[in-house]
Formats: C-alpha cells, structure tokens, sequence
C-alpha cells in the first residue's frame, strides 16, 4: 500500500514559462472554487473546438480534463502503522447475484482497513472474460459527526471472488457498535457521476 514518490521525468525546465505555470495552477484553483468542485466534463463539442483553435489533440486535452476531474486520486494516502489487533465483524449484504461481507476490520495505531469481500456464482463465467465490478467508494458514520477519509487500496481476487480493502482514518474505535460502514457503487471509476447503489452495513 505504500504510494511510490514521483520522480521528475526530467531535470529540465524553461524558467522563462514559470509564470505561465503558476497562472495555470490559478485557474485550476478558480475553477474548482467556481464549480464548487463539482465541474463534470466539457462536451465533445467544446473539446473539439479548443483543440482546433489552440492547435492541441482533442486525446491531449480529454486527459487533461480527466486528471482534473480525479484529482481525488492523487491525494496522499495514510500507510497504516503499528498494527494493534483484528476486530471480527461477519455482516453482509446481497442483492441481486452479488453476496456482499465485511468479515473483520485490521487495527493500526493510526488507521483501521476495512475488507469488503464480494462474492457471486462464477459458473456461467466466459473463459478469458473478467466479470467488471462497478467502482466502489467507502464512507463512516458514526452517530457523533467525525469525518473519516476512506480510501480504496485497490483489490483482486479470482473467480468468484473480490477483496477490496479500505484504509480509514483516523482509526476506527474499538467498540464499533455505532458505527455503520456506507458503501456507494459506481459505473465509472474514482467515484464520479451519479451512485448507481448504496447499502449500509451497520456494525452493532
């Protein structure tokens, strides 16, 4: 789970655009100020239209505009440290085909991981095709207002089976019988777009 540190693809810069740089770093910040961090995604028209005028490739700037809309991703992740102890939790969920479990939350002195598993019936699966999970964000409520950042470390599995962990911090308390784990499913990845499922799993 440790996050690589980036390395500059190279030692050269053109002082001479510095400015130029700083101001575009002001027009991300107003923008996101102006939309309320909410900026969704210029049309095909739009993008097609700034690339003729500016002499860009519309690929380019569909990535630009990409990066900005998941900026979320780039923000830095807590490595959990000093592990403390494995809380057993056994609760579940199921709708459709899909069995969904929380079996245990991992305790860190600074951080807890929450394990969702996701199960279903594999055998009517196409050899060499992957069934495609919808992207999955992880939100805490426990009754008092603490805000808990909840990030998706990634995940596998085999066949009929996924594990996703989710590192929460600060730390989950060790009575967790008010807490209640929300989880929101969506089509595209990072948690963009409209939820297309929710369920709650409370804990006590």
């Amino acid at each position: 789970m440790r996050q690589e540190s980036f390395e500059r693809p190279t030692e050269h810069y053109d002082e001479n655009i510095e400015a130029i740089d700083e101001q575009i770093c002001h027009l991300i910040k107003q923008r996101k100020d102006l939309s309320n961090n909410n900026p969704g995604f210029p049309t095909n028209e739009l993008i097609s239209a700034w690339a003729e005028k500016y002499g860009l490739y519309e690929d380019f700037l569909n990535g630009v505009f990409g990066h900005f809309l998941h900026e979320e991703m780039f923000r830095s992740m807590v490595e959990p440290k000093g592990f403390l102890r494995n809380i057993p939790i056994l609760k579940s969920f199921e709708k459709d085909d899909l069995f969904y479990s929380v079996t245990f939350v991992r305790q860190f002195e600074n951080a807890s991981i929450v394990h969702l598993n996701i199960d279903r019936d594999d055998s009517d699966d196409v050899p060499g095709v992957f069934f495609d999970h919808d992207f999955l964000e992880l939100s805490i409520e426990d009754g008092k207002g603490t805000t808990y950042d909840c990030r998706n470390a990634g995940g596998g599995g085999t066949g009929g089976h996924t594990s996703y962990p989710f590192i929460v911090s600060p730390s989950l308390p060790d009575d967790l019988s008010e807490i209640e784990l929300v989880f929101k499913a969506y089509e595209t990845s990072f948690g963009t777009g409209q939820a297309s499922d929710e369920f709650h799993m409370k804990l006590g």
